[in-house]
């Protein structure tokens, strides 16, 4: 999707406004913004009466277009229900319900627009609003201008810092942020413009931090020097010897999609605090300068919660990357060609069920009469089971035609990763050797038992010899003998194969895997791996799984 400042159009947003009389900003970004109960939606209505896909947001011509997607109960703007319609600043859009959701579409900066306008006004008339000075005019312009232009989360705050303070006319400001439990300063300004220190915050950070625990709303206090006027609130500020103080609490916005886009409102939820205080005038918060304050401290907490999400993303993509690298890397230790003609053939594949697997196999030739062949499936998933498959596959890479050599090499390993994991992480492994006169060696622990696949004849189990490898010790791992007939294959699988789930919760089972065996009882290595993939790939449907899934077909072809 295309932002809207791509299509030419000026940034706007949508004032949300819930059936509680909460209201948030958000972006129309990206174009189309889609709005509705879908989750998929740019904006989530949670209202059953709204559609899946009420509205969308379009923008044509470099203006904005709402248009209704045929929804039930309708699309209204300014009180008439509309098909689609060119929306102007202030339009309000609703849903059909008189107590559901409300949008109010606004181009973004109209609200600072709006004041600057009545500034300007002001000062023609020299009527008193908003203070009537051209620094309050000049603060809010540069402020609007930083909203739009800058790429530092920094320079916002610090313009919104320096905003506060012309228009409450305040000395200091000081714009901190929750930091484990406390509170830490990101912004110290003095109304000259210049930095502050961290230390001139003179005010106990506790009581900062205790009015964010307590209320959400701004609080004031002005402070009498001669005790004519207001009685003090709280002695330890006044010794500090401050006119007034200022506190406006940043809260949390919560925006995106899954949940009802709202302002959070308990104390807990803050994510930080405005401080201004003067010491020798008392701050103006009349005529409207208490609503900007709040404005201004609703776009911090704005800013704040974008540069959050925004670094979520990133480190959300970073660990995308790497985990994509993973399985770049996984993939490649997997063999790359498999032996297609001469005495053995085989076909193989293992897919993972999320970016990196716990499954690998290996089809490695020891000499020309021998052949080794391993499958492995580690417990759990992620990174840590990857990294344990590509461990497994380093001490299992080279062989021995000694068929007892499998066992103790088992045996060895099962006491290696018990050492390492202290047996919170095992694998499952089948192990063996198939040589040139058809006999097959092997060690089973605990894995699905292999199948082999005769023409004419019902399938056999290679039963498991061991338990899982890494689980405990000592442990016994019996070596197993097999003797192949020509033309006879060998199907080992993981339990991803038999657990693989369709939308429904149903598995594909031991049962269903035997009839595509039997019914295939005649065809080639590749051909029933394929067979296989089909039938599983079939039955889920394309479903999500929740574990790797890996099938080696091995078919033992003699002179």
């Amino acid at each position: 999707m295309i932002p809207a400042a791509h299509h030419g159009a000026e940034p706007a947003s949508l004032i949300v406004i819930d059936p509680n009389g909460h209201r948030a900003r958000v972006a129309v970004d990206p174009v189309p913004f889609l709005i509705g109960r879908a989750p998929e939606s740019n904006l989530i209505i949670r209202d059953s009466r709204a559609s899946r896909t009420h509205a969308r947001i379009l923008v044509e011509d470099g203006e904005y277009v709402v248009v209704d997607c045929g929804s039930r109960h309708g699309t209204f703007v300014n009180g008439k229900r509309i098909e689609r319609h060119t929306l102007q600043n202030d339009d309000r859009v609703e849903f059909g319900a008189n107590d559901s959701y409300q949008l109010v579409f606004a181009l973004d900066g109209v609200e600072l627009k709006r004041l600057m306008e009545q500034a300007g006004a002001a000062e023609k008339s020299q009527t008193p609003v908003l203070g009537g000075n051209l620094a309050k005019l000049r603060a809010i312009l540069d402020l609007a201008r930083t909203l739009q232009s800058s790429f530092s989360v920094d320079d916002v705050l610090v313009s919104v810092v320096d905003t506060a303070l012309a228009i409450t006319g305040a000395e200091r400001g000081f714009l901190m942020l929750r930091s484990g439990s406390g509170l830490q300063t990101r912004v110290a300004r003095h109304k000259k413009g210049h930095k502050l220190h961290d230390e001139d915050l003179r005010v106990p950070r506790e009581v900062l931090h205790r009015a964010l625990q307590h209320r959400r709303e701004l609080l004031s206090m002005n402070f009498d020097p001669l005790g004519e006027g207001e009685t003090r609130p709280q002695n330890s500020i006044a010794d500090l010897e401050l006119r007034s103080a200022i506190c406006v609490p940043l809260v949390r916005i919560r925006t995106g999609q899954g949940e009802a886009t709202s302002v959070l409102s308990t104390g807990s939820e803050t994510v930080g605090v405005l401080y201004m205080d003067s010491r020798i005038a008392a701050a103006d918060l009349a005529g409207g300068n208490r609503e900007l304050l709040q404005t201004l401290a609703i776009e911090a907490s704005t800013v704040l919660e974008n540069a959050r999400l925004l670094e979520e993303e990133r480190a959300k993509q970073k660990m995308e990357e790497e985990l994509r690298l993973a399985r770049t890397i996984q993939q490649s230790l997997l063999p790359g060609k498999l032996p297609a003609d001469g005495w053995l053939q085989a076909c193989g594949s293992s897919v993972a069920s999320h970016e990196v697997g716990g499954d690998y196999f290996d089809v490695t030739r020891v000499n020309s009469h021998c052949w080794s062949v391993v499958v492995a499936d580690v417990s759990g998933k992620g990174v840590s089971s990857a990294l344990l498959a590509s461990l497994l596959q380093g001490a299992l890479i080279t062989a021995t035609d000694q068929p007892e050599a499998l066992r103790h090499r088992i045996e060895q390993l099962n006491r290696f990763l018990l050492g390492r994991t202290g047996g919170e992480k095992y694998a499952t492994v089948f192990y063996c050797l198939l040589h040139l006169d058809g006999s097959l060696h092997y060690v089973n622990a605990a894995q699905c038992p292999p199948l082999v696949v005769r023409s004419g004849a019902p399938l056999v189990e290679l039963e498991t010899t061991g338990m899982p490898v890494g689980l405990m010790d000592p442990a016994t791992f019996d070596l197993a003998e097999f003797q192949l007939a020509g033309g006879d294959r060998v199907v080992i699988y993981s339990d991803g194969v038999t657990e693989a789930a369709n939308s429904a919760g149903e598995f594909f089972g031991k049962k269903r895997l035997r009839q595509i065996l039997t019914e295939h009882h005649a065809a080639s290595c590749s051909e029933l791996h394929d067979a296989i993939q089909t039938g599983v790939s079939a039955f889920t449907e394309d479903a999500a799984q929740s574990d790797d899934i890996t099938v080696v077909v091995l078919e033992y072809r003699p002179g």
